[in-house]
């Protein structure tokens, strides 16, 4: 059992996580330390992140459900659909994955999703302006976001963001509802295997998953009245930040 100082760690890391996923994503970036500092290793560890984020995910998906609509020509239901089955096998992957290698992996798959977090913006913008991409792209675009939610996760609120801008040239702040839905859907496929592979370490996820909920809720109210640029200020800071620790966690000794 958890002393109460590590219940409290856990909430508060859920709380935030939560938030972060509705404002912007990577909320993974505040659960994954807290869990490793309670000692849980990082596959287990992005298994409960994953599972204690989700009901959160699901609160702010709730709280977006009027702003609904199809993204760039394709309906919601289809890329929710998309999103849980990919989800289902990258999930399968993670489990599949021996811990000490996934030590090694997750320090990279950080580092991609700061990268789509600082650069996926631009890098939407420049090709929007090149190529002209269409329904079936975001369908196989959003096949593959669904299997790196399932595996991972990290950042792939802002890789959809940047999807979703690239085919449809919307703004950041009218893709909240169709991201966070499928942050939940991605989110809930993958605990459905975590669960039935016993990766979950439920004393540390119970008040994660608690403060994720509050989180969740109070981001997406929050969300709709706070500056984009402050929200992705603070999102590259906090991505950045835990991206060097990991690195630094996984390959010290090797140097």
């Amino acid at each position: 059992m958890l002393d109460p100082a590590s219940l409290a760690l856990a909430a508060t890391a859920g709380l935030v996580g939560g938030a972060m996923n509705a404002l912007a994503g990577g909320g993974t970036f505040a659960t994954m330390p807290a869990l490793l500092a309670l000692g849980t290793p990082a596959n287990i560890a992005n298994a409960t992140s994953n599972l204690a984020l989700m009901p959160g995910a699901a609160a702010s998906a709730w709280s977006f459900r009027d702003e609904l609509a199809p993204v760039g020509g394709v309906p919601v239901r289809l890329l929710a659909g998309i999103t849980f089955a990919a989800a289902l096998v990258g999930s399968a992957l993670l489990a599949w994955t021996p811990g000490a290698a996934f030590d090694q992996i997750v320090p990279w798959l950080l580092l991609v999703a700061t990268l789509a977090i600082v650069f996926g913006p631009r890098v939407a913008v420049w090709l929007r302006q090149r190529v002209t991409i269409g329904p079936r792209m975001l369908v196989a675009a959003q096949a593959v976001l669904g299997v790196y939610g399932g595996y991972f996760g990290g950042g792939i609120g802002m890789m959809m963001t940047a999807t979703y801008g690239l085919l449809a040239g919307a703004s950041p702040r009218t893709m909240f509802a169709p991201r966070t839905l499928m942050l939940a859907t991605a989110n809930f496929a993958a605990a459905i295997v975590f669960v039935i592979a016993g990766l979950v370490r439920w004393e540390a996820c119970l008040p994660m998953l608690a403060g994720g909920i509050v989180g969740g809720w109070l981001g997406a109210m929050v969300g709709k009245r706070l500056s984009p640029g402050l929200v992705r200020g603070w999102t590259i800071l906090v991505t950045a930040t835990t991206t060097l620790v990991f690195f630094h966690r996984a390959y010290a000794g090797l140097l």
